[in-house]
């Protein structure tokens, strides 16, 4: 009889070992799934900032430029001036005049040109707002990252506790997995509300 007890008990530790290891499969599972959440918010705001680092240079790029050619326009409309001081000729005086006043024209077009966006006092909010766009998202792409560590080392504790045996590392797992969550959670609704880097 004893030997049949024996092979009982073993067989009823078998079972709730094989239970506990179900249960751990499953939070495995549901952290797995998580994480690739978590990835693939990650993936998509690190995109997200890379684009709008490309758009924020290209558009100070644009503004640089704009200010090279506005400063060269009104630095030859005061040197027409010098020059149109310097001549007697009505005629010649009229067609300096018009040709500063067509510089000057262009130079204030360059610095303000809101019908088409491309003014420098655009460009230079347009670059602000991508700047902003590109922290946002880096912001995200930092709290997704800190979730995903959290759930792939739950994941870790998990596996862990099946080999072991030690279930309180599955129940920490579970708490790593809630962090995780939390993060992603923060990551989607609220990146400014903690700081990270």
């Amino acid at each position: 009889m004893s030997g049949a007890q024996a092979s009982i008990e073993h067989s009823e530790h078998a079972e709730h070992a094989a239970g506990h290891n179900k249960q751990i499969a499953l939070v495995i599972a549901v952290l797995a799934l998580f994480l690739a959440f978590s990835e693939t918010l990650a993936k998509s705001a690190q995109t997200a900032a890379i684009s709008s680092n490309v758009e924020a240079s290209n558009l100070w790029a644009f503004f640089q430029a704009k200010t090279i050619r506005m400063t060269t326009l009104r630095t030859a409309a005061e040197t027409r001036i010098l020059d149109m001081a310097a001549t007697s000729d009505a005629t010649v005086k009229a067609a300096m005049a018009a040709q500063i006043e067509t510089w000057q024209q262009t130079a204030a077009r360059y610095d303000d040109e809101p019908a088409t966006g491309e003014g420098r006092k655009q460009l230079s909010a347009r670059a602000t707002e991508a700047e902003h766009k590109h922290d946002l998202a880096m912001e995200r792409y930092h709290h997704y990252e800190v979730a995903s560590a959290a759930f792939q080392i739950g994941i870790v504790l998990c596996s862990a506790a099946v080999i072991t045996g030690m279930v309180f590392l599955s129940w920490i797992a579970a708490g790593l997995g809630l962090i995780g969550l939390g993060f992603t959670a923060i990551g989607l609704f609220a990146p400014q509300a903690v700081q990270l880097f």
